[in-house]
């Protein structure tokens, strides 16, 4: 059985036909490789050309020995308008973006998001290398930002001592706050700019309140020194808190990040790290008026009631409470002893009662009225067939006892 391709029109040696589409289609499923997408691609520029619509339309070349490569490029408006460059024939650049196919032409191209002349490009990938090591050391952590001193003594600025950055921070802080400015010089710029920035910054650390790290704008090269990890590693070990001034506001660079706090310009930096003196002195007049009037407040409230207390110690006032104090005191006193008499007449008259029905039931009261007791042996005789005749027993009556002789027993049934 001979095998069909995707048309379903195999050749009569039973290889599959395929469409111009079709081809197109697996050129297209074979581009969607994650190895063609979001890459840098270094090569010569060619066939430059500026559309009118703002695309730009070129091919990146790679001379290698005798032979040679060329990809097509586009790099859409969109994206063309952030070029920091205008791309010439013959300049060798760094593009960064994806491999897709053109199905209707059946063309691959390489559709270009960012460019760069290449020694700079390069730069700007040692960059992002740097930025993703230095973030694993943990150095980024938001966690590690201290806040700045409220009211520093001493400011530690580390930048060149010609610039106009040391200038901007010295008129913001003669101009906003009486602190005392320190200057720990350095080169900004230059092939070894980062090892003495690093210097710098270790030289003056725990000698001031606060550090300002930067300098004024410039290029990315011009910058590129505040991006070195030596820096940043000064600035992230630092005891003091840190402010980065690298540039201007659009600038950015990796000691931004290891800083306790970014300043967009040297002068925001200055402004940043010093209080401004007319604010604490208005906020220091508005706590003196807050204490004044809650003093007098206090004063006020004191003074009424020392008045009420001199009212109520008065000789007349006073000895007429006293009195009051004896007569409600003898009041109670009376209601006491009349409560405690008639509890003791309660109780005795609860103890005559107990008496009485004591007495009731002692058994020698019967022996007032003319009764006597018998005793045998220590026993109280309660019948008379407990005695016998001839038996000896003790009569007691209510004044004495009587010694007897049991000589004759009479039982009431028998009377």
């Amino acid at each position: 059985m001979m095998s069909s391709g995707p048309s379903g029109r195999p050749d009569r040696f039973g290889t599959p036909i395929l469409g111009v589409s079709e081809v197109s289609r697996l050129i297209c499923d074979l581009l969607d490789d994650n190895r063609l997408h979001e890459i840098w691609v270094r090569g010569e520029v060619t066939n430059y050309k500026d559309h009118a619509s703002g695309h730009r339309y070129f091919s990146l070349s790679e001379q290698n020995g005798r032979s040679s490569a060329l990809i097509n490029c586009v790099m859409w408006r969109t994206y063309a308008s952030g070029l920091a460059f205008e791309p010439r024939n013959g300049m060798d650049v760094l593009a960064w973006g994806s491999v897709e196919v053109y199905e209707p032409h059946g063309r691959y191209q390489l559709i270009i998001r960012e460019m760069l002349p290449a020694g700079l490009g390069e730069r700007h990938l040692m960059v992002e290398r740097w930025k993703r090591e230095l973030e694993a050391e943990g150095l980024f952590s938001p966690e590690r930002r201290r806040a700045l001193p409220a009211f520093p003594h001493r400011i530690g600025v580390v930048t060149s001592p010609t610039g106009a950055a040391v200038k901007d921070i010295l008129s913001v802080v003669s101009r906003r706050y009486p602190a005392e400015v320190i200057l720990s010089p350095t080169a900004v710029q230059g092939d070894t700019a980062h090892i003495e920035i690093a210097e710098a910054i270790r030289r003056i650390d725990g000698l001031v309140d606060v550090i300002i790290v930067g300098r004024g704008g410039g290029s990315f090269e011009d910058l590129f020194p505040f991006n070195h990890p030596d820096v940043v590693r000064a600035v992230a070990a630092c005891t003091t808190p840190v402010i980065s001034a690298v540039g201007h506001e659009v600038d950015t660079a990796l000691c931004d990040f290891a800083a306790d706090l970014r300043a967009p310009t040297p002068s925001a930096a200055a402004e940043r790290a010093v209080p401004d003196r007319r604010e604490v002195l208005l906020e220091l007049s508005g706590y003196e008026k807050r204490m004044g009037a809650l003093l007098l407040h206090r004063l006020d409230a004191a003074g009424r009631e020392v008045e009420d207390l001199r009212a109520r110690m008065h000789p007349r006032r006073l000895a007429r409470r006293v009195h009051e104090r004896m007569q409600r005191l003898a009041e109670h006193e009376d209601l006491l002893r009349r409560a405690a008499l008639a509890r003791v007449q309660r109780e005795r008259s609860a103890l005559a009662e107990v008496r009485a029905s004591l007495a009731g039931k002692d058994p020698l009261a019967v022996l007032d009225r003319g009764y006597c007791i018998v005793e045998s042996d220590g026993r109280v005789i309660r019948s008379a067939r407990d005695l016998r005749p001839g038996e000896r027993v003790v009569l007691r009556m209510k004044d004495g006892r009587c010694k007897a002789v049991v000589e004759e027993i009479t039982y009431d049934e028998d009377l």
